[in-house]
């Protein structure tokens, strides 16, 4: 279970339409295994026929009637579902994004008063039991947060929806409240595995939802710190454990500070705020660089030269080893709904792969993402990025220079795909605009997969060369 130890799992980073270079709407996380283990992930369309009406959980058993009505959507689950499904991140038919989960912590208090329901729903479940069935961003707060009061949750999420004007993030707090806020336009948001919710206002449903009794629920458990009486979600419900100062709040550092370089603020800091304002508009490569992120050019990067070997291994990367895959969810409000929502792919460790751009509005998938097999093969691209990085990882200074060319080269290929598929997409509609989606997303996959083998050949050659057993007859 792949969140079974706190703390251990993704990275999420929200854009406002006002904060991107486009004006999209922008959900990304990172999906991180835990600790030792590693999830092999795959990109798939479910379709309303294959949604079930009858939902059962494979961890707690949870039991779900399912209405009659669910929409198409994408979905990155488990290759290997010995534990369920794990869908994680999808656009369904209608544009609506949803990315679930963040894992985050609460404290003892909390916990106290709503323990965990150990039957209750969970990562494995949520995109499942959610996604097909909303509408907006808005509406995907209402469903879980009435799941979650009517099933309780075992473990603690952070939940983002998108459509194309919202960007909502729901946090649960203990095992049936919650409370979730509207991202602002013009800004972004970080959550690194911790409760991030700032103020709370309950008198503005236009920016703040929660569960129906959280107001009650925290005064009768006097669960509020604050002396001002104003409700901090983060300090009511949140944990200030010391560990959080290795493994959380350094990720929310690095970030801002690449997205905001006119703040100032301490890596192991607690009070790195949720919300941020950037000093430029965020763009799809500044998201892959800042969720790629080892920390390069401090002294806390595990590849660099400026760190003591202590400062190297001080703080938990973003770009972490386990990463299963990134989804970064954009809907684009400047084209025809039909082709609007593009959900960007990239599989294993951050530092090591690119991002691939993906119409939603399709009925399948390409084979190279579609079709992850237990069995390790150079023939889909979790596994050669799997491989890749764990060639490259102890050579990365010799390596460095060919994993930009490629990161540059793909996402430069990504984006050309999408402005000739959004001309070529004009004016069609059905059968017609799906295959023309289709067709463009097999493009951009036989592109990437090409780029991806001569990268896997550069990468052997170099490492081959540095092996500690080479040895040539000038060597003696």
């Amino acid at each position: 279970m792949k969140n079974q130890f706190l703390g251990t799992s993704c990275t999420t980073i929200l854009i406002g339409k006002k904060a991107s270079y486009d004006g999209s709407t922008i959900v990304a996380r990172t999906e991180d295994s835990g600790n030792g283990t590693f999830e092999a992930k795959k990109f798939i369309v479910v379709q309303a026929a294959d949604q079930p009406k009858h939902y059962v959980s494979k961890i707690s058993k949870v039991q779900i009637d399912l209405p009659d009505d669910p929409l198409r959507y994408t979905s990155t689950p488990n290759a290997i579902p010995v534990e369920g499904v794990w869908g994680e991140a999808g656009i369904n038919a209608d544009n609506v994004a949803m990315s679930a989960t963040e894992t985050i912590t609460t404290n003892e208090r909390v916990l106290g008063a709503d323990p965990m329901v150990a039957g209750g729903i969970g990562e494995e479940d949520l995109l499942t039991i959610v996604l097909p069935y909303i509408h907006s961003a808005k509406a995907g707060v209402a469903r879980l947060g009435a799941l979650l009061e009517q099933f309780g949750t075992y473990e603690r999420n952070g939940i983002a929806f998108s459509d194309a004007d919202e960007i909502w993030f729901l946090e649960t707090v203990g095992g049936h409240h919650w409370v979730a806020q509207r991202v602002p336009d013009d800004a972004y948001v970080t959550v690194p595995n911790q409760l991030g919710i700032q103020e709370i206002n309950f008198d503005d449903p236009d920016n703040f939802l929660y569960s129906a009794d959280l107001k009650t629920f925290i005064e009768d458990n006097h669960l509020n710190l604050s002396f001002d009486g104003k409700v901090n979600s983060r300090l009511t419900f949140g944990s200030h454990a010391d560990i959080d100062h290795h493994y959380n709040t350094p990720r929310a550092w690095f970030i801002q500070k690449a997205l905001t370089a006119n703040i100032d603020q301490e890596p192991m800091s607690d009070h790195i705020p949720f919300v941020q304002k950037p000093t430029h508009k965020i763009t799809i490569e500044d998201v892959k660089y800042v969720l790629s992120s080892h920390y390069q050019d401090t002294v806390y990067d595990p590849y660099g030269t400026t760190g003591t070997e202590a400062e190297k291994h001080l703080f938990r990367p973003i770009g972490i080893n386990r990463t299963g895959e990134l989804s970064v969810l954009q809907i684009r409000p400047d084209q025809p709904k039909a082709n609007q929502a593009v959900q960007w792919i990239a599989y294993g460790s951050m530092p090591f792969n690119t991002l691939i751009p993906f119409y939603t509005n399709i009925e399948d998938t390409p084979s190279y993402l579609k079709d992850t097999t237990a069995r390790v093969t150079s023939e889909n691209y979790y596994w050669v990025n799997r491989i890749i990085a764990a060639l490259a990882d102890s050579h990365y200074r010799d390596v460095v220079a060919d994993l930009e060319r490629y990161q540059e080269t793909t996402l430069s290929l990504g984006h050309a795909n999408l402005l000739a598929a959004d001309q070529t997409a004009i004016g069609k509609t059905g059968l017609e605009l799906t295959n023309v989606l289709q067709a463009a997303n097999q493009k951009i996959t036989d592109q990437i997969k090409n780029e991806t083998e001569d990268l896997l050949d550069q990468v052997l050659f170099t490492v081959s060369n540095l092996m500690n057993n080479k040895f040539a007859r000038s060597d003696n």
